[in-house]
């Protein structure tokens, strides 16, 4: 099965993630006097991000009328602010071992490569600025450019069509998150590869069913059987 299309997630998979987005996503919601531990963010981080919000709300506010869309809009801009903040001055922004390498692989065999993520667009650019990857991928989709992020498949159907991939057979999904290979899986995508770099570990990754769970980026050049990274010791 020739492999098209590969679509990476982003803080986790393809960036390096010590847990700025959910203490971001903590101290957003502290900032509006809901205590919530980050343990308890960590696996909701795929989501976009005023569900994972609304989410953590309904967990948090007893009062249900207070979750309005005008609270969540308002934590949401709260934590835009932090993030982008944040990627913007860090010097920790960095990309996780092997991926530059491994996109480089992919394209030089005819692959094109997107990202996605559960983040807003505004956050998305800085990270792929501080990086420099507007010439190593093909397109960005955000959560806030279609209707419905993650679990659904509309940021994998807008990638798709944007590149001309009409079938999702020839597309293969790489994420580190329970949603990561549920959007995968709803899309109907060949391959939806997991990787254990960022919130989850194999064995909470397990019962999502995977297709393949791998521990270093450059694993999924031996699942499409299109190279191999070279190592430089």
């Amino acid at each position: 099965m020739f492999i098209e299309l590969v679509v990476f997630d982003m803080a986790g998979t393809t960036v390096k993630d010590k847990n700025y987005v959910g203490i971001a996503f903590h101290e957003a919601m502290k900032s509006f006097g809901y205590e919530v531990p980050v343990p308890e963010i960590n696996p909701i981080m795929g989501y976009e991000k005023p569900l994972a919000i609304k989410m953590m709300l309904e967990k948090h506010e007893a009062e249900k009328d207070k979750i309005t869309d005008l609270l969540i809009g308002t934590i949401h801009a709260e934590f835009v602010k932090r993030m982008i903040s944040f990627y913007t001055t860090t010097t920790e922004i960095a990309a996780l071992p092997d991926v530059e390498e491994t996109f480089s692989v992919l394209r030089n065999a005819g692959v094109k490569i997107a990202l996605n993520t559960g983040f807003s667009r505004d956050i998305a650019d800085v990270i792929v600025s501080r990086l420099g990857w507007e010439d190593k991928v093909d397109l960005l989709v955000a959560s806030d450019e279609v209707a419905h992020g993650r679990p659904y498949p509309e940021m994998i159907q807008k990638i798709m069509k944007e590149l001309n991939i009409t079938s999702a057979e020839n597309v293969a999904k790489v994420g580190d998150t329970e949603v990561d290979v549920n959007e995968g899986i709803n899309a109907g995508c060949s391959y939806v590869i997991a990787v254990t770099t960022g919130a989850f570990t194999r064995e909470q990754l397990l019962p999502y069913n995977p297709t393949h769970i791998i521990d270093n980026i450059s694993e999924i050049l031996n699942i499409l059987a299109i190279g191999q990274v070279q190592k430089v010791n």
